[in-house]
């Protein structure tokens, strides 16, 4: 590697990736590739800890790493690999086990809330998600992780672990700084109090692989005003049409649209028509590049296996000096 510093992050294989996904977190990990040497995974092991079916996993895992170099995730800049596919990071989280403290993972927030969704199943794996993420990370030695704002109390945790580590066996990691995404709150189109998420349903969420009339028809009938906010500002649906449109559309046409708000002359479905034309003219190269890639499926394995080499290249060499820190070596 050159040297720049290190970028890690990583997306669970959820099915198709919507909107709030690329602006929240893909647009970031796109627009980082020439300032930093990034590694992007897909954590398929963090996925199994809530029911999923097998027989459709890799199909699962292939979709999502499909999307990725559609948006524009280069493997001639970046190193792109599935998780499971790197043993060093299941390694690595047994031993940052031994030194982080039970009390730590019980005060996570993301535990206690897939576990109010995931009554029937409340597994280990859930409960110590979080250290497999340190893993995820530290791995690597790097020094910068993309997150979203619910993610932020993640990586207090992951420079607590190291912290600990540092004081125990000896310098080795640095501390991991985060990088908030601009649309990292890109909120559902049907109730804009939550953010935009493919298990509330349908017309929550845009899809990257939705075709033109259905994306007419969502953002035609996404909730605009709700009646006058306590503090007079811009209701939560319209904010939210505008959010997109900033990050996606013409700066003019956003200006324009601002001027009629703040004049009181705006109409929404003006607004919308705006928005679905952007939208349908954004994602169009993207769905092209999906469809070819999956006429193209040896290809996107080979990028894996590539990525694979690569990323345990890096692993094999950091696991061992790891072990040699704590006296495994």
């Amino acid at each position: 590697m050159n040297d720049k510093k290190i970028l890690f992050s990583g997306v669970q294989p959820t099915g198709d990736l919507h909107l709030g996904n690329y602006l929240g977190a893909f647009q970031n990990w796109v627009n980082l590739q020439d300032k930093y040497n990034c590694i992007y995974s897909v954590v398929d092991l963090h996925a199994i800890t809530i029911n999923y079916d097998p027989e459709k996993y890799q199909e699962r895992v292939l979709k999502t790493v499909i999307d990725l170099l559609a948006m524009g995730i280069d493997p001639q800049k970046s190193i792109l690999f599935v998780q499971s596919q790197v043993p060093e990071h299941t390694e690595l989280c047994w031993l940052l086990n031994t030194i982080t403290p039970v009390s730590e993972l019980q005060r996570m927030t993301q535990f206690k809330d897939k576990s109010k969704q995931n009554i029937a199943n409340v597994n280990m794996g859930l409960f110590d998600y979080p250290v497999l993420q340190v893993a995820d990370i530290l791995l690597y030695k790097s020094e910068f992780v993309p997150v979203g704002a619910d993610q932020v109390q993640h990586l207090e945790l992951t420079n607590d672990i190291l912290k600990k580590f540092n004081n125990k066996f000896g310098e080795y990691f640095s501390k991991v700084e985060t990088i908030i995404s601009k649309g990292e709150r890109i909120m559902s189109l049907a109730d804009p109090s939550k953010k935009m998420s493919k298990s509330l349903g349908e017309n929550h969420c845009l899809s990257l692989r939705d075709d033109p009339d259905t994306i007419r028809k969502k953002i035609m009938s996404a909730i605009t005003d709700q009646g006058p906010t306590e503090n007079g500002e811009m209701s939560a649906g319209v904010d939210n049409l505008f959010k997109m449109m900033e990050l996606l559309g013409d700066e003019e046409i956003v200006k324009k649209f601002h001027q009629d708000y703040h004049q009181q002359t705006l109409k929404y479905s003006e607004l919308k028509i705006a928005l679905v034309e952007v939208l349908i003219n954004f994602l169009k190269p993207i769905q092209e590049k999906i469809l070819e890639l999956e006429n193209n499926s040896d290809e996107v394995v080979k990028i894996l296996e590539q990525g694979t080499e690569k990323a345990r290249a890096i692993a094999r060499v950091n696991i061992r000096e790891i072990k040699e820190k704590m006296g495994l070596v």
